[in-house]
């Protein structure tokens, strides 16, 4: 971890994208075309952490003069445990994708959920406020969303998983948010998806595998958007199924991943970088690699 200086300038803020794997991450180029925008002085590295090193990889960081973190799978939850305070909205997830370190120690935030509804209410032009809301899975990736999606102020939000039980505790857990945001909260198995949904958002893992989740006939509104949290090169099987099952449109995560992103950098350095080309040149780079 050296971190070259030439003589007479300061030494750059150092961050990095910690993870197992981690060499796939899109995150460096993400912040350094951040950085290049906004004129920050820093360096952005992957880190690869031992599945049993976690805290101890980040400790070591912070010795070599760390400002802060991204971490990714699988490390999300360790995060969590390891940061000294939570905020509000890492709290609300039980994870943590962001860290900050300062004087006072290690904060954990979580800027998944932000990047999602912002991608959806920016780029993809998809007000929540009032609108009929699925989303799909209960495990972390929809814990991370359930706040800012409720925050947001759809007229309904349903959550749907394979198992009704774990879709019924994350309604339970969001219960208190929903009400004072005046969002009816529902949840169940697939079998008790009602029709009629302007939003559908697809937290589960299916895309990787293939599968696809069993929706019932008429889930897709007209006009509707169907969200897909995984992206690639080319549309996810549950795009493909979602435009072929009555979606209006389809949309993959990738700009998320650049809205959180965009998120964490405004944390760490008190500006925030605008998205539009870097998400232009991200998709440019997922297509050339096809």
């Amino acid at each position: 971890m050296t971190n070259q200086t030439p003589a007479g300038e300061l030494p750059a803020d150092r961050y990095a994208v910690i993870g197992h794997p981690v060499e796939h991450s899109q995150s460096p180029f993400i912040h350094a075309e951040f950085a290049r925008e906004t004129g920050q002085h820093l360096v952005y590295e992957r880190l690869l952490a031992p599945l049993d090193a976690f805290a101890a990889t980040v400790r070591t960081f912070i010795e070599h003069g760390a400002r802060g973190a991204n971490v990714t799978v699988p490390f999300k939850l360790e995060a969590h445990a390891l940061a000294d305070r939570l905020t509000a909205r890492a709290q609300a997830a039980g994870a943590v994708n962001t860290l900050v370190f300062d004087a006072q120690g290690i904060t954990g935030d979580n800027t998944d959920g932000v990047g999602l509804v912002r991608d959806i209410e920016g780029p993809l032009g998809v007000s929540l406020a009032g609108r009929r809301v699925l989303l799909l899975g209960a495990g972390g990736a929809s814990r991370g969303a359930m706040l800012p999606l409720i925050e947001a102020k759809p007229a309904v939000l349903f959550v749907a998983n394979r198992t009704a039980a774990r879709a019924d505790e994350l309604v339970a857990r969001f219960a208190d948010a929903a009400g004072r945001h005046e969002v009816r909260l529902a949840g169940g198995g697939w079998e008790r998806v009602p029709a009629g949904f302007d939003l559908v958002i697809n937290a589960t893992a299916g895309s990787l595998q293939g599968d696809v989740p069993p929706l019932p006939e008429g889930a897709f509104a007209e006009g509707s958007l169907a969200y897909d949290m995984m992206y690639g090169a080319r549309p996810t099987v549950f795009m493909t199924h979602a435009l072929s099952a009555g979606a209006a449109r389809a949309a993959d995560g990738l700009g998320m991943l650049v809205e959180q992103a965009a998120e964490a950098f405004a944390v760490w350095r008190g500006v925030r970088p605008s998205t539009d080309a870097v998400r232009a040149a991200l998709r440019a780079r997922l297509n050339a690699k096809a």
